[in-house]
């Protein structure tokens, strides 16, 4: 961390954050967009007719990234108003341009359009992440997509899964929030050239009544910032549902990101997987011993806050008086970086667990094995009734010895010893000798080896291999920790 210790630091930033989504957000990338907004709308106000010269759109280009901070910081102090100060610094850097700096223009043109940019890249970078996180869950679950262990319904012992079925589960909800990421991803609009109160007046007035040219320099500009959608109207400034739909496709990115990690801390519980350890890694300042998944944690503990946030959007979209009020301004400035800053966080955690998770196999054996008797006893009591047992005097033994096992567990913490007790039983002597077949852990487990084949093959793999480049591509910083 840097800067002054003395006062707040957020620790999105200071502590867990990616650079590539610090700098999206950063004051640098929001105000040199900016810069770049007001170069765009003069150069092509000049290209449609209006009196702007080469010399005013040079000097603009040459400055679009070296913007003066402390002096923006001056200046506003006296003029109360950041998108005023900003356009008076840069206008003492390119003179000759400064008198058609923000021409026609309303402050909502470079601050909308600017967070429109940001979501849009920001999702981007999301997608990265999220691909390579579907990747790597594909990856695992292909290779344990037979191993069994024991399936839990309302965390009470059921009947027997996969390790790579249940993580086929996980993985189904990533690719639906792919699925929505990339809706949201294509139906992001540009604001572009609206006006004060989103009816263009001002620029209409610019080019003397020609709505052809007003309609061209809105798609012109669009273009030029990367959009081939427009806001279709607006009051001055685009619908705050936008941030909505937009938020809460991180949010559902935080739902099943807390629901695997839920999971793991689970498991870890029950010692059947762990999430990666380092070699120094301290779990306990006071139980040395101790191996919490702390990352799982981590991911749980900021996905809660992600989880709130899209209610915070719905509800600046529904006090937007008319053609707009002013108090989503200061709310905009924390969610929206915050919630982009925080789904980048998870996913990057999540990648790192899942590069490296510990599984326990003889651990989730044992655990299996103690609850497979009670789940084999159909398989033999169909095997005995083949073999010449009568059915109902079958099911009174299996049942008279389970009810009796079940109480040494419970009473005595002894091992669940029904399949010895079966066979000691005459009744089932005929079958006795082929009892480990009977409950081979492989016989309980239906289709799961095969349904994570075909879900892969033909829901997951199709869509990694559309986006190759950019899950193989994606940049995902060390965690700290």
């Amino acid at each position: 961390m840097e800067g002054d210790f003395t006062c707040y630091q957020n620790p999105l930033t200071g502590r867990y954050a990616g650079k590539e989504m610090s700098y999206l957000w950063s004051p640098q990338f929001k105000h040199a967009t900016w810069r770049r907004l007001w170069l765009a709308l003069a150069t092509e106000e000049k290209a449609l007719g209006l009196d702007i010269t080469d010399e005013q759109i040079e000097q603009m280009a040459a400055h679009l990234d070296d913007i003066d901070f402390e002096a923006v910081a001056k200046v506003e102090k006296e003029l109360r108003h950041d998108v005023m100060s900003h356009i008076h610094v840069f206008g003492a850097q390119c003179p000759a341009a400064m008198p058609i700096i923000h021409l026609g223009a309303t402050s909502c043109y470079v601050t909308d359009n600017t967070e429109l940019i940001q979501m849009r890249d920001g999702l981007k970078i999301i997608r990265q992440k999220l691909l390579k996180l579907i990747r790597q869950i594909a990856d695992f679950a292909l290779a344990n997509k037979s191993l069994p262990t024991l399936g839990f319904t309302h965390y009470q012992p059921a009947q027997l899964t996969t390790v790579g079925k249940r993580f086929s589960l996980y993985l189904q909800d990533f690719l639906m929030d792919l699925e929505q990421l990339n809706f949201q991803l294509e139906q992001i609009p540009f604001r572009s050239v609206k006006g004060t109160t989103g009816t263009q007046a001002s620029f209409l007035a610019l080019f003397d009544g020609d709505h052809d040219k007003v309609r061209e320099l809105e798609r012109r500009i669009a273009a030029r910032m990367g959009f081939d959608r427009i806001v279709a109207v607006s009051g001055q400034t685009y619908t705050r549902k936008v941030d909505y739909f937009v938020v809460s496709v991180l949010a559902g990115i935080a739902q099943s990101a807390s629901k695997i990690a839920t999971d793991i801390r689970l498991l870890a519980n029950l010692r059947e997987m762990e999430e990666p350890f380092g070699k120094k890694q301290i779990g306990s300042s006071a139980m040395a011993y101790k191996r919490n998944p702390m990352r799982s944690e981590r991911i749980c503990s900021l996905a809660r806050y992600l989880l709130t946030l899209p209610n915070n959007n719905a509800i600046t979209h529904t006090v937007q008086w008319f053609e707009r009020t002013l108090d989503d301004s200061a709310n905009r400035r924390i969610v929206l970086p915050e919630a982009f800053l925080t789904a980048d966080i998870i996913l990057s955690i999540l990648i790192d667990v899942t590069s490296g998770l510990q599984l326990w196999p003889n651990v989730i054996k044992r655990r299996v094995m103690a609850e497979l008797p009670f789940m084999a006893t159909e398989n033999i009591l169909m095997a005995a009734v083949k073999a010449g047992g009568d059915r109902q005097t079958l099911h009174e033994v299996i049942r008279v010895n389970s009810m009796e096992a079940a109480r040494r567990i419970k009473e005595e913490g002894g091992d669940n010893d029904l399949l010895d007790r079966l066979r000691r039983a005459p009744e089932f002597a005929a079958v006795a000798p082929h009892f480990d077949e009977l409950v081979d852990p492989a016989k309980f487990i239906g289709r799961a080896p095969e349904q994570v084949e075909d879900f892969i093959r033909d829901e997951v793999e199709p869509v990694l291999r559309r986006y190759a480049d950019e899950w193989q591509s994606a940049s995902v910083d060390a965690v700290n920790v």
